[in-house]
C-alpha cells in the first residue's frame, strides 16, 4: 500500500540529537512537505532519505526494498538543493546530462532524454547557455531537470525556492507541482514557508524539535491544528488560555483555544449572521496593517487582544484606530488544542 516507509529513524551529531523515532509512510505519487522552523531536523531527515547522511538507527524502504544503507547512487532517488549545485563549466545540457553519463547510457539516449527534460522545465533554446547566463529561477529549473532526467523513484527537494524572489518562487512552485503531477512522481519537499506547504502538498508533516507533531492534509493542518505549536506556526492563530476561554465564551478547556483571524467577523449593521455565531463581544481597534488584499486588525476585548483579518475592500472600509466594534465568532471555529 505504501511506497516509501520510514520506521523509527534516529540521528544525532555527537551528543546533539537531531531527530529520533521518526516513522511515516508515503503512497506512490504523493507530494509530501516537511514543514517546520530552522533547526527542527527536516533537512537532515531529507538527506538521510537520499543517503547523504546515514541514520544512527531505523529503516527506510522504497517499494518494499530496504535502502537504509545503500549508497546514494544506488537508491534511485533524485535530489534538488537550495544552492542549485550546478557545474559552472558545463552548459545547461551538460549539467542535465551529467547523471546519464555516469550511468554510461549511449549518446543518442542521453540526447533524447536531455531534450525531453529541457522541454519539460521550459528551457528550450537555452541548452547551450552556461549557468552564469541564467537567472536564479532558470538555474533552479536546470537543477530540477538534472534530477528528473535520471527518472528517479522519488524526488527530494531541499528548500529549492528560498533564495528566489517572491514572483519567481510562485511561478516555479506551480511548475514543480504541475511536473510532479504529470509524472506521478513521489516527492518530498522541505520548506519553512507555510504558504508553499499549503499550496503544494497532498499532505504536510509538521516538524518541531526532531519530531513530526502533525501529519495530515493541508486543509486539516491549517484548520484543525493538533497543538498550540502547529496553530502558532501555521499562520497567525489567536491562542487563548483556559481562563480567557471561560470569560469570553463560557468554555471549559484544559489546553488552549485556537481561533483563526479570518474566522472572526466584525459585525456589520443590518447583516444576519445566523444561529451558528457566538453572542457579539464589544472590542476596540488598536492597530491595523495592510497585507495586500487583507487588512489585519488588532482588537482589544475585555479579557484578550486578538488579530482579525478582513478583505481589503478599499480605503473607505478601513476602520480607524479607536473604532468601537463588535466581534462574532463561529462556534465550530473555536478549536481546543493541546
Amino acid at each position: 500500500m505504501f511506497y516509501l516507509e520510514v520506521a523509527r529513524l534516529a540521528k544525532s551529531f555527537g551528543d546533539t540529537p537531531v531527530f529520533s523515532d521518526i516513522s511515516f509512510d508515503i503512497r506512490q505519487g504523493e507530494f509530501i512537505t516537511l514543514l517546520g522552523p530552522s533547526g527542527c531536523g527536516k533537512s537532515t531527515l531529507l538527506r538521510s532519505l537520499a543517503g547523504l547522511i546515514p541514520p544512527d538507527t531505523g529503516r527506510i524502504r522504497v517499494a518494499g526494498e530496504d535502502i537504509t544503507w545503500l549508497k546514494p547512487q544506488q537508491r534511485g532517488i533524485g535530489m534538488v538543493f537550495q544552492s542549485y549545485a550546478l557545474f559552472p563549466n558545463l552548459t545547461v545540457a551538460g549539467n542535465i546530462a551529467f547523471g546519464l553519463r555516469m550511468q554510461k547510457l549511449d549518446k543518442a539516449e542521453i540526447a533524447r532524454r536531455v531534450a525531453e527534460s529541457v522541454e519539460l522545465v521550459g528551457l528550450t533554446g537555452r541548452e547551450h547557455h552556461h549557468p552564469a547566463r541564467l537567472s536564479g529561477g532558470q538555474r533552479q529549473r536546470v537543477a530540477l531537470a538534472r534530477a528528473l532526467v535520471v527518472r528517479p523513484r522519488i524526488l527530494l527537494l531541499d528548500e529549492p525556492l528560498s533564495a528566489l524572489d517572491a514572483p519567481i518562487r510562485k511561478r516555479l512552485r506551480e511548475q514543480i507541482r504541475a511536473i510532479q503531477q504529470q509524472l506521478g512522481l513521489t516527492t518530498v519537499f522541505v520548506t519553512h514557508d507555510q504558504e508553499e506547504a499549503l499550496t503544494l502538498s497532498d499532505r504536510i508533516f509538521v516538524m518541531n524539535q526532531g519530531s513530526i507533531v502533525q501529519a495530515d492534509t493541508a486543509e486539516a493542518v491549517y484548520t484543525r491544528p493538533a497543538s498550540d505549536f502547529v496553530a502558532g506556526f501555521m499562520g497567525s492563530y489567536n491562542l487563548l488560555g483556559p481562563a480567557q476561554a471561560q470569560a469570553l465564551f463560557g468554555l471549559h478547556i484544559a489546553g488552549k483555544l485556537a481561533i483563526r483571524p479570518e474566522a472572526i467577523y466584525i459585525r456589520e449593521p443590518g447583516r444576519d449572521y445566523g444561529p451558528a455565531m457566538s453572542a457579539p463581544l464589544p472590542a476596540e481597534v488598536e492597530q491595523h496593517r495592510l497585507l495586500g488584499n487583507v487588512i489585519r486588525y488588532r482588537v482589544r476585548l475585555e479579557h484578550a487582544t486578538l488579530e482579525v483579518d478582513t478583505l481589503n475592500r478599499g480605503p473607505q472600509a478601513l476602520l480607524p484606530v479607536g473604532s468601537r466594534v463588535e466581534l462574532l465568532f463561529p462556534r465550530d471555529e473555536l478549536k481546543e488544542v493541546a
